[in-house]
């Protein structure tokens, strides 16, 4: 489990293809306080650490994550969220966060409103939904949805998370992961169920 605040950034170093999985090798300023088989949220997709070697650290992605998630388009140099999971006792800043990626969006529109930024995103219709005022993770950012409508939402972002996420690098047209409120799905599901 993750609260969508993020650590730190870490850069892509290199991508292999392995059968149908991916290998992805990561430079961070935290590798060094990694181990192998921790569980760490890229862009908000929780992968498994599986090789350390100096400030490098490498992880593995399975067809069934590659298919659902923006992994697919991640190329070397690419500066990627990162958080490591929460511990039992701290503080939840964000919200409740699985690591487990619904699906995607396409960012379709940048404002700067004094001082702030707004990100409209689209998504492919699904049984998720927002509401206004809930949360939602877009590439493990833990946000508050603004302008909620049927397959499309708005955040709002504030300076720092801006400057110290993968938001500054976004563009209209790129693709985010996207996971929905944990209970929102619940609820959802058991109004579908019972219908």
């Amino acid at each position: 489990m993750f609260t969508g605040i993020i650590e730190s950034l870490s850069e892509i170093k290199g991508i292999k293809k392995e059968g149908d999985n991916l290998s992805i090798s990561f430079n961070s300023s935290i590798s060094s306080e990694l181990k192998i088989d921790q569980s760490i949220s890229h862009n908000g997709i929780c992968l498994t650490i599986v090789d350390i070697v100096d400030s490098i650290y490498t992880v593995t992605a399975i067809k069934e994550t590659i298919i659902k998630s923006s992994i697919k388009d991640w190329g070397v140099g690419d500066l990627i969220n990162i958080e490591r999971a929460m511990k039992l006792g701290d503080r939840l800043d964000g919200h409740m966060v699985q690591g487990h990626v619904d699906q995607t969006a396409v960012c379709t529109k940048i404002s700067e409103e004094n001082g702030s930024w707004y990100f409209d995103f689209k998504y492919e219709k699904s049984e998720n939904l927002t509401i206004e005022k809930g949360s939602i993770a877009i590439n493990g950012v833990s946000l508050t949805v603004v302008n909620s409508s049927i397959n499309s939402f708005s955040v709002a972002i504030i300076p720092y998370t801006y400057n110290y996420t993968n938001f500054k690098n976004l563009k209209p047209g790129d693709l985010v992961n996207i996971e929905f409120d944990m209970v929102g799905k619940y609820i959802s599901k058991i109004i579908k169920d019972q219908s």
